[in-house]
This record gives structure tokens, C-alpha cells and sequence, in this order.
């Protein structure tokens, strides 16, 4: 600092005026008091005079306890549980029921290593095919694959697997939402780039039908040469839609609906797994609300199994929830069909109405049990080789209700249930062409 300052301390020390200049007034900071004197600053007196700022605290809310001698337990409900065609989504070809004609040609392909770089899934809704668009993905991208038969333990499967949070590798598109020529455009940028942890980068592009015609024409070039590390699949209900230049550059896999006795067999299977006891003529009633879609039939059967009174599902609660005609309501219109009673047949349409029941709905069943009493008039043996699904103590009552209106008078009775329903259609008085049906 003397070379800064211009001087050094020997100058200042020769001259004690100088040396005023810079002398401080009081004690230095690190200087020991003098006996006697007051400190110049009591910082803890000072810090008592300066306002305190008041500490607020938030409340303790505190549950009511129960009183004493209160039975009152606190009890803590688990999570809502999935929805059942989630829980018992296949993660497997060999899991998937009622499509054969799809999961074996696929498990070839992978085995024999001739997977196409596009396929289009088409068939009605709930059928299986983005699971098997998934399960696809999940062969693929296996650690162990390709193979047909995932392993279940390595992270491609994980994540892909009933539950998991899905793999970076593996792009869904809802093309509802996503079907326009910008998307379109941003997919093919995006192809180019290799896959994370993968082997393959897989786009499933779910509801295919919605995609513009601008958008497939700018998926077109990718879609016909993609890259090696690149595979697509097209979920659709309505494969017509699907430009021609598109669908002739995949593989095309119809899927079906699932067959009734397939379908019954799944669903006893899962409420064996659920415990919950379900009698054997609600089945039937869950399978033809579902008409043949699994993913249709599960939730109507979740409904149902969330419903149970201690654990059992009656054929009356199924039918009365899902809107169904009681069976005793049809035996009584169709005896009175069988004795010519029209007093009878009408009383029970008025029952119909008084109940609340829709007629067109009660003629949809009764023409459907009229569907039944023609192939029992035309097959004795119907009920026993199962071409009828019926309870046990109905099978006697159909046989009785055959024989007693004869087969002519059967198939006479079906043609005009039939033709009734197509004018009830949209009718202002359907209760009106019920009575005119009968």
C-alpha cells in the first residue's frame, strides 16, 4: 500500500499532525476496553429493542377420535381397481382367444424371421387388435427375440407388459387426433432417428380410417421403404378407408369377432379368478350385450361383478341391469301364443309397459327366443350339443313351447316379429306396433 499511497509510515512518523489525519475516533475494533469505560454498543441490549416479527403457526387438524367405547373402526379403503379389460389385457399371442387365424401366422413370421416393415390390423371394435399390435411389439423388441414368446423379465417387456408405463420405443398414435398432413410430416422426421434402448422403433397408429388423404400421401414414401429399425402397424376399424396405395404396402390381418362359446368360457374363467359366484344364464345374457366383442363383454361383466349382492350375480339383477326381458315374462306371451290366449298375450304386453320395459327391446328378445323354440323344433338335440345355451331348468320349458306351436307356426311367428321390428324403427308409438305385432 505505501507505493499506492505515494508515502511510507516513516514520513507519517515524523510529523504528528499528519498523523491526526487518519486516527480514529473511539476504539478500535479489536482494541480491549479501557477500565472503567462503558462498551461503546451492548449488541444484546440493542437486539431486545427491535420489534420481534410474531411467528405464526399453522393449525394442527387433528381426525375426531372415536368416542370411548365406540365399535367405530377407521377403516382405509384400497384404490379403485382397474377396469377388467385392463387387468386382463394378453401379453401373449397365446393369451389372445378367437383369433387363431391371426396369432399363428404372426408367431411363424417372427420365428421364421420374415416380419414385414408395415401391417394393417383391421376388424370391429374390442376384437384384440392393438393388443396384438402391442404383443407384436413386445416379440420384437424382446432381449431374448424375436421371438413369439416374450420373456416377461427383460425392461422391453416390463414396460410393455399389463401395467408397465410403455416404452419409449414404442409410439401409439390415436390418429382421431392426430390425422392431419402436419402430423404426418412431423412422424416422418422423427422415423429416421435410431430407437433408444430398442432393437426396433414401432408406430401404431390406432383408428387408421381417421387419417386425411393428405396424411397418408405424406406417409407414403416412409411407409414403402422405412428404415431397417423401423416397423409400423395400422389398427382400423374400417379398413376401406385406408387409401389403396397404403394398403398395398402392408400386410393385411383381418380379425373377427369372438365366437359365443369361446367367449363364455373366457368369461367364467375370470370370475372364477375374481371369486365372485355368477349364475350360469347370466353368461349368456353378458356374451350377446357384448355381441361378440371382448372388450364390450368385459365391461358389461365388470358392471355386473361390481354389482354382486356377497359375492353372486343373479339372473334377475343381470337382467333387470342390462334391461333384458325376465325369461318368465317371454314363457308367458309365448304359452299364450301356443293356447291362442289373447288375453293373455296382451296382459303381458301390459306388463311390459308398466314395468318400464322398451318394446322394441322385449320384441328383440322375444324374436330371439323364437330363434331358439325353431332350432329346437328343427334339432331335438340342440340343447345337448350346446347349439343352444340355455339354463338347465329352462331346456324342458323350450322342448314343451316347440312341441305346442308346432315348427310351421314358429317360423310364421319369427317373419312377423321380424318385419315388425324394422317398422318399430324410429315409431312414435312403439307400444302401438307391439299390439299390432302380436
Amino acid at each position: 500500500m505505501d507505493d499506492d499511497l505515494g508515502f511510507s509510515r516513516d514520513d507519517l512518523a515524523d510529523d504528528p499532525d499528519d498523523l491526526q489525519l487518519y486516527a480514529q475516533e473511539g476504539p478500535g475494533l479489536f482494541d480491549e476496553p479501557l477500565p472503567g469505560a462503558e462498551p461503546a454498543c451492548d449488541i444484546a441490549a440493542a437486539a431486545q429493542d427491535l420489534p420481534v416479527e410474531p411467528v405464526i403457526e399453522e393449525p394442527v387438524i387433528e381426525e375426531p377420535a372415536a368416542p370411548a367405547g365406540s365399535s367405530v373402526k377407521v377403516v382405509e379403503r384400497p384404490a379403485a381397481p382397474l377396469a377388467l379389460y385392463r387387468r386382463y389385457r394378453p401379453d401373449t399371442f397365446a393369451e389372445v382367444i378367437g383369433q387363431d387365424h391371426i396369432t399363428e401366422p404372426l408367431c411363424r413370421a417372427i420365428t421364421n424371421n420374415k416380419v414385414n416393415h408395415a401391417y394393417l390390423f383391421s376388424g370391429p371394435r374390442g376384437c384384440g387388435k392393438t393388443t396384438s399390435a402391442r404383443i407384436l411389439a413386445r416379440c420384437l423388441n424382446c432381449e431374448q427375440g424375436p421371438t413369439p414368446e416374450p420373456c416377461g423379465v427383460c425392461d422391453s417387456c416390463v414396460q410393455l407388459g399389463t401395467g408397465g408405463p410403455g416404452s419409449i420405443d414404442v409410439i401409439e398414435i390415436d390418429a382421431a387426433s392426430h390425422g392431419r398432413v402436419d402430423d404426418a410430416r412431423e412422424l416422418r422426421e422423427g422415423v429416421y432417428f435410431a430407437p433408444v434402448s430398442s432393437r426396433y422403433k414401432i408406430y401404431i397408429i390406432d383408428e387408421a380410417h381417421m387419417v386425411t388423404k393428405e396424411g397418408f400421401n405424406a406417409l407414403l414414401k416412409v411407409v414403402e421403404e422405412p428404415p431397417e429399425h423401423v416397423k409400423f402397424i395400422f389398427a382400423t376399424t374400417e379398413p376401406e378407408k385406408v387409401i389403396g396405395t397404403i394398403r398395398s404396402r402392408t400386410h393385411h390381418y383381418p380379425f373377427r369377432l369372438v365366437p359365443p362359446r369361446t367367449l363364455t368360457a373366457y368369461l367364467e374363467k375370470i370370475c372364477d379368478e375374481e371369486r365372485v359366484e355368477v349364475a350360469r344364464s347370466v353368461l349368456p345374457l353378458v356374451v350377446r350385450a357384448g355381441a361378440g366383442s371382448v372388450r364390450d363383454s368385459l365391461s358389461v361383466l365388470d358392471q355386473l361383478l361390481g354389482a354382486a349382492d356377497r359375492g353372486r350375480v343373479s339372473y334377475q339383477q343381470a337382467a333387470g341391469l342390462l334391461g333384458y326381458t325376465p325369461d318368465a315374462l317371454l314363457d308367458e306371451i309365448v304359452d299364450a301364443f301356443a293356447a291362442g290366449d289373447g288375453k293373455g298375450v296382451f296382459a303381458a304386453i301390459d306388463k311390459v309397459i308398466e314395468v318400464g320395459q322398451d318394446p322394441r327391446r322385449f320384441a328383440e328378445d322375444l324374436l330371439e327366443r323364437m330363434r331358439d323354440l325353431v332350432i329346437v323344433a328343427q334339432v331335438p338335440d340342440a340343447i345337448e350339443s350346446g347349439l343352444i345355451d340355455v339354463a338347465d331348468d329352462q331346456a324342458e320349458r323350450f322342448r314343451t313351447q316347440a312341441a305346442a306351436l308346432g315348427a310351421g307356426e314358429l317360423t310364421r311367428a319369427a317373419e312377423v316379429i321380424a318385419t315388425g321390428l324394422v317398422q318399430m324403427r324410429g315409431t312414435t308409438a312403439p307400444r302401438l306396433h307391439l299390439e299390432l305385432i302380436a
